[in-house]
């Protein structure tokens, strides 16, 4: 097997698909690229990369797809970030996109990266003769991303601010609005490499796992971080009155559950095939991150 995807390389593939900052619409293709280049884990791009490799992947037709997911991840920061969601003004230690270009301009970011990234994962039907696998990646991003996925959360989420929520409904919030997107990069990085039904629904569920595991890790990090060491105001749960794992259940259980569902997802990797050391090591460092 390969090196891992050097964060090196993830930018690299990230700027090749973003698009050039010209024509009438040049303001919003500048928004476009800084909110994607204003930094980021690169989580997503990277489990799948990493994905298409375990499962014995070669050539590029995961990369359009990794850019791709990086683009529909920023679109749900840069729309949560607005006044009429978060409210938000600082991301990554930088201005949130809306804060630097305007509130019309953070929408219409938000609506050109959704659409572009479908246009930028298409480019993979050039990259392969396997129109199938492409084809059925393109329909998972597409629901996993949707109303029954990312947006869904959302929905529910933003429904529900300030006002009771149930620990069933909580977990619904997490599992679509964190947990889809990780779960699509996973299974997508395994179809692009040609895993089966059942190897791609193991990934599947490694991706809740850390989805929920990394939410609730937010929980906490909203409540005992910093903001210099988050690069994002902390105490925006309390301030939009969200309930969270944190106010569910208070800091320790909050932890014990991170700690449950990342042992979950390390247990689960046991039925895959090859080499998932990056992936135990990626969940054991999730679950202890401080950013």
């Amino acid at each position: 097997m390969n090196a891992e995807y050097s964060a090196e390389q993830i930018e690299q593939i990230l700027r090749k698909y973003l698009p050039p900052e010209e024509g009438y619409q040049r303001t919003v293709l500048e928004a476009m690229n800084y909110s994607v280049l204003a930094g980021g884990k690169r989580i997503r791009p990277r489990l799948m990369g990493e994905a298409f490799r375990l499962f014995g992947g070669e050539g590029d037709v995961v990369e359009p797809f990794m850019a791709a997911m990086e683009m529909i991840h920023t679109y749900s920061l840069v729309h949560d970030d607005l006044p009429a969601m978060d409210n938000d003004t600082l991301r990554r230690g930088k201005p949130t996109t809306w804060s630097k270009y305007g509130e019309d301009m953070g929408i219409l970011t938000g609506d050109c990266l959704l659409t572009y990234a479908f246009e930028t994962a298409a480019q993979a039907f050039s990259c392969t003769a396997d129109a199938a696998r492409v084809g059925q990646a393109l329909g998972i991003l597409a629901a996993k991303a949707g109303i029954y996925g990312m947006a869904g959360g959302q929905v529910v989420d933003v429904e529900k601010t300030g006002q009771p929520v149930t620990a069933e409904e909580l977990d619904f919030i997490y599992r679509l609005k964190t947990g889809a997107l990780l779960e699509a990069s996973l299974m997508i990085g395994a179809v692009l490499a040609g895993a089966d039904e059942k190897q791609t629904q193991v990934m599947e569920r490694i991706g809740t796992d850390v989805g929920l595991a990394f939410q609730i890790r937010d929980d906490i990090l909203d409540v005992v971080s910093s903001e210099e060491e988050l690069g994002k105001p902390i105490g925006s749960d309390e301030r939009n009155a969200k309930t969270t794992y944190v106010s569910l259940y208070g800091l320790e259980a909050a932890q014990r559950e991170v700690t449950r569902r990342s042992e979950e997802a390390v247990e689960l990797l046991q039925a895959l095939p090859g080499d998932t050391s990056f992936f135990r090591a990626f969940i054991e460092k999730l679950e202890k991150r401080n950013k």
